[in-house]
């Protein structure tokens, strides 16, 4: 395959070569898919049986691609009597314009052909190769092929239309075209997705789901987002791309939930197309200050799938928030446990997080109130099934050995988590992080508790609870010979020594002591934890370090930007920019777009950062990373009423200007620019001038 191109629209998504063509795989994830399904595994055309060779391939938007292309051999390109141009639009179904051009003189006899199938793979089957339960049928209808699958309540169907005359077969179209000098044939071609309910309906018409969406809908829908999230004037150029790009990314992850009939984001292309709980959180908390309207559709979806009993094989248990949500076959007939899944130790502790940090930013008291409930059973799970020895802390260990994940911390594969030689520790494992998120929603949830919920001896518990583990994790999670956090403990309360990123998650959670936060920074912006393009999952000097591991070496762009916003908060504002600096010059080498995570090799050994071969991208925590970095920048913190604007904005970088934030305070503007060596005054003067306590232009 050549180099793949894809297109989406929330959660239908199609990913081909770059000459159109989708070529059947059951490894890579080629086709297109909706809803954790493949509707096509083939969609290769040709003409007077020769496959056709791309000149060059146009992204128009995310929703819209054209292929320009001529057939034959790379050296049949000078002279070309015939070319042809494939131009493509997603919107729940899939649409492809198909023009062939004759260039000669005189008119010209071809046969164009289109194969056609679809294997209704489930996304797992791809990820793990197996045989189908059922069998696809094919029915030719006029001027339209329907492929079908069935497996008991399970139905999904492929309708292929064409607008001109065709030879339609039960593998694909043909038509047999003339076309006079200088002229072009065209049709157009529409994929329909059905996921087929009662009554032979698509289920998601009687939810009022806007499935279907015309590329003129589209592009409205586009210009609206990017219209009402903060306007960025900066002196850098590329940041203002980077910026454009994560909040058209965020607008093309946005899918229609089934579950709630409500609009969420989508975690990552291709895996992930859907609710992620821990992913969706860390998203919503990165795009807070620029698309807070994300916030409650997740909350909600969150808090209705809510574990409320024991169940082993899905992880569930009451109080829980969930991990993934899918809608494949798979899931559906229970052979994997992903409808819903809970295979995720941190998605509880974040929710509470998440509710707090949402109304802090935006004054929406009623959300609070309303997940009053949901909170309190999270905060429950924290001290009760999350504390599996009972020794305060978040444990985790799948109640399901067979398909459950074993790492249920961000850090999910299977290596991630090890003891500086190498070994991997038992089970059940307390990764240090999650501790941090324990101590942080305890401490929001004892604010909601005292200012919304009434009940102040809730808060009094919590924030004694908080202290008392603040105190317990800095004696047990300390390595005092490396001065540094344990990656993990083990069942044994045993110390998991690796020296990982994780130690800044715990500054921005709060937990660690001011006196070890120096310690904690170096580390950090060391050499070996930081790359020069951001700090890696893990440090060099331990054994399963790889640079090009998932989780042993590799920079996650979201896990950088929430060391950043760590070092910031215990006021190491130059460290945080530095991260700040590194990361958006990645984006500019990723032409703006952050992917899932890249290679963890020096920067003075590559002039640019190194690809990660299987990386999800676009990715909804890589696209809200850049936004929470100029948070960050900015030094943006809400504050009752008003907004905190303290830049640190790093070298090289100038001016950086953001229009009309949204908050409890209306809308507001803040300015930051670059300290120079020898203008330390001005940039005081900078940040006076932006306000250490500003209030917000109310109606702006």
């Amino acid at each position: 395959m050549g180099r793949p191109i894809s297109m989406l629209d929330g959660n239908t998504f199609l990913v081909s070569d770059d000459t159109g063509d989708i070529d059947a795989s059951r490894k890579v994830p080629t086709g297109l898919f909706s809803y954790d399904t493949r509707f096509l595994s083939n969609w290769r055309l040709s003409i007077n049986g020769e496959r056709l060779h791309a000149l060059s391939v146009d992204d128009v938007r995310y929703f819209e691609t054209r292929f320009f292309l001529v057939p034959g051999e790379p050296t049949h390109y000078v002279d070309a009597k015939v070319s042809v141009i494939r131009n493509r639009t997603i919107g729940g179904s899939f649409t492809e314009d198909l023009a062939v051009l004759n260039h000669a003189d005189h008119e010209v006899d071809l046969t164009v052909r289109l194969d056609m199938a679809s294997d209704f793979a489930d996304i797992f089957e791809i990820k793990n190769p197996q045989s189908k339960k059922a069998t696809v049928s094919a029915i030719v209808e006029e001027k339209k092929l329907r492929l079908r699958y069935r497996r008991d309540r399970f139905h999904r169907e492929t309708v292929i239309s064409t607008s001109a005359d065709a030879q339609i077969d039960s593998g694909g179209m043909t038509f047999r075209i003339r076309v006079p000098g200088q002229s072009e044939w065209q049709t157009q071609l529409r994929v329909q997705t059905l996921v087929l309910g009662a009554h032979e309906r698509d289920f998601r018409d009687s939810l009022e789901l806007r499935h279907v969406r015309n590329p003129d809908e589209l592009d409205e829908q586009l210009r609206e987002w990017m219209a009402a999230a903060p306007r960025l004037s900066c002196d850098s150029l590329d940041i203002v791309s980077t910026y454009r790009r994560s909040l058209a990314d965020l607008a093309a992850l946005r899918y229609s939930s089934i579950t709630m009939a409500a609009e969420l984001v989508a975690a990552g292309l291709p895996w992930f197309m859907t609710v992620f709980g821990r992913d969706s959180i860390f998203t919503c908390l990165q795009a807070l200050p620029f698309t807070p309207q994300l916030t409650p559709t997740t909350l909600g979806t969150l808090a209705y799938g809510q574990g409320s009993r024991i169940d082993d094989f899905r992880d569930e248990e009451p109080g829980k928030i969930l991990h993934e949500l899918r809608y494949g076959e798979s899931a559906g007939f229970a052979e994997q446990p992903h409808s819903p899944y809970y295979g995720a130790a941190d998605s509880t502790p974040l929710f509470v997080i998440l509710l707090d940090e949402y109304e802090r930013w935006t004054g929406d008291d009623t959300l609070v109130r309303a997940y009053e409930f949901e909170a309190r059973a999270a905060l429950s799970w924290v001290d009760t099934y999350g504390d599996l020895l009972d020794t305060g802390y978040i444990w985790y260990q799948t109640r399901n050995p067979d398909t459950g994940l074993a790492n249920q911390c961000w850090k999910d594969s299977w290596d991630s988590i090890s003891y500086r030689d190498g070994r991997l520790p038992p089970f059940p494992r307390a990764t240090c992080e999650q501790q941090g998120y324990a101590y942080d929603a305890k401490m929001r949830g004892a604010r909601l508790a005292r200012l919304y919920w009434n009940d102040p001896a809730f808060a009094e518990r919590l924030e004694r609870e908080a202290a008392e583990l603040k105190d317990r994790f800095n004696r047990e999670f300390w390595i005092a010979d490396g001065e540094y956090y344990a990656l993990a403990l083990d069942a044994d309360g045993g110390q998991v020594d690796a020296l990982s990123s994780n130690i800044g998650h715990l500054l921005w959670s709060g937990i660690v002591d001011e006196s070890r936060a120096g310690r904690i920074a170096e580390l950090l912006l060391g050499d070996r934890l930081f790359s020069g393009w951001g700090v890696r999952t893990l440090a060099t000097d331990c054994a399963r370090y790889n640079p090009v591991g998932y989780h042993v070496g590799t920079v996650w762009p979201f896990d950088n930007s929430i060391i950043a916003w760590g070092l910031w908060r215990y006021g190491y504002r130059r460290e945080a920019a530095t991260i700040c600096e590194a990361m958006f010059d990645a984006a500019r080498h990723f032409q703006g777009r952050l992917p899932e995570a890249f290679a963890g090799y020096p920067r003075v050994r590559t002039r640019s950062p190194v690809q990660y071969p299987t990386a999800c991208s676009p990715q909804a925590w890589s696209a809200g990373t850049p936004l929470l970095l100029l948070r960050v920048m900015l030094g943006l913190e809400p504050h009752d009423e008003h907004l905190i604007i303290d830049p640190e904005v790093p070298a090289g970088i100038g001016r950086v200007e953001l229009l009309d934030i949204p908050g409890r305070w209306g809308k507001i503007d803040a300015l930051g620019r670059s300290r120079t060596p020898d203008d330390d005054s001005e940039q005081a003067t900078s940040r006076n001038g932006a306000g250490a306590l500003t209030e917000g232009r109310r109606g702006a």
